[in-house]
């Protein structure tokens, strides 16, 4: 960890969890120089910034800023584990990625708000000052398929025609399990997950996970 003691004692606190040293720096300097705002600490692992949180020593941020995909690990299980121990905590997934499966994963994880490692400053403090007060911030582009996916929702008739395997196999997709973990659940083989998925997909007319997720929302609303 990095600058582990408070740095301001007022304004909007985060954390920021990235791999990248260097995009951390910027990072820490953007939120230090703006005021209203200030960096409690940067960990370069979601493991990390975890095992801080346990400790219990330090406030907790208003807002964290994580990576998507670091080494090793991926930042939406850990977002999965933070809102578990703090579901009130505002995270926003910070990525390269602009894909409707990431998305909808981190959202589905917990993740409050979604913007691209190429957003600029001012759109970086304005989205964390969106999570900080309730909103749900989100990249142009990221809100315009979030929307486009739900606000056409199909036929609830359509769930009707998953086989019960299939349902419990979507089920588990919504919840984010990976393909491995599905199978673990359901005691079939990885390759028969996928067999599963293909079937689901056709089904629901959708061409990827973040689709399916998005359309088995809509279905239950």
């Amino acid at each position: 960890m990095k600058n582990a003691a408070v740095l301001k004692s007022h304004g909007i606190s985060v954390c920021i969890v990235d791999d990248d040293r260097e995009l951390c720096e910027g990072l820490e300097w953007i939120i230090n120089s703006a005021k209203g705002y200030s960096c409690l600490g940067v960990f370069y692992s979601g493991k990390e910034f975890i095992m801080h949180l346990l400790k219990g020593k330090q406030a907790l941020p208003d807002v964290v800023v994580m990576d998507i995909e670091m080494k090793n690990e991926s930042g939406i299980d850990c977002v999965r584990e933070v809102r578990s121990l703090y579901p009130e905590m505002k995270i926003i997934m910070q990525t390269v990625f602009n894909e409707d499966e990431k998305i909808f994963q981190s959202l589905k994880a917990g993740a409050v708000g979604y913007i691209l490692k190429n957003s600029t400053k001012e759109k970086l403090l304005d989205a964390v000052y969106e999570a900080h007060h309730g909103g749900a911030p989100m990249t142009g582009s990221v809100a315009r398929r979030v929307l486009t996916f739900l606000q056409s929702p199909p036929n609830p008739s359509i769930i009707n025609t998953l086989s019960d395997r299939e349902q419990n196999v979507l089920e588990l997709l919504v919840r984010g399990l990976s393909y491995k973990k599905i199978g673990t659940e359901l005691f079939i083989s990885p390759s028969t997950v996928r067999h599963h998925l293909h079937n689901i997909y056709q089904k629901l007319h959708v061409r990827s996970r973040g689709e399916a997720v998005a359309k088995a929302q809509g279905l239950h609303h």
